[in-house]
């Protein structure tokens, strides 16, 4: 594992980053959620808080498509969680396969168990895209931090 917490003193608007690569497989999916909960408790948001628990579920939904639809076997996939001064948490998942379109399930197609993470990101994020990168692509959320305990 390859952890990289940084808090950057060159910038206007300083941020706090942690970055892990994980295996693209169902359990670095569900390590992706674990980190994610631990990182936000040492940032100062319970792991029984609703910030906790709504960034947690973000970051299960972006895994778990980063597992499923942007597989690329010998590449791993990254989770970076950054916290900015304004109360939000920015949540980047980055795989390696950039050649699928993201798309929303539609009524017809709810019938089976899955397809519907894009909606329930849609649904909890502040905001929410894809970027592009030298190598495949990254899906982000911005998540509110409403409530912070010492």
């Amino acid at each position: 594992m390859n952890a990289e917490i940084a808090t950057p003193t060159s910038t206007p608007t300083p941020t706090v980053t942690f970055a892990q690569r994980l295996s693209p497989t169902p359990r670095g999916a569900r390590l992706a959620r674990r980190l994610a909960a631990h990182q936000l408790a040492a940032w100062g948001h319970p792991y029984d808080s609703d910030a906790n628990h709504t960034a947690q579920q973000l970051v299960a939904e972006l895994a778990a498509n980063a597992v499923t639809h942007g597989r690329v076997p010998g590449r791993d996939f990254e989770l970076r969680l950054t916290l900015l001064p304004e109360g939000t948490l920015r949540i980047e998942v980055s795989d390696a396969r950039g050649d699928r379109q993201l798309r929303f399930v539609t009524e017809a197609e709810s019938g089976g168990e899955g397809g519907r993470g894009l909606i329930l990101v849609q649904l909890l994020a502040l905001t929410w895209g894809v970027s592009e990168r030298g190598v495949g692509k990254t899906v982000w959320a911005e998540l509110r931090l409403k409530e912070r305990y010492s």
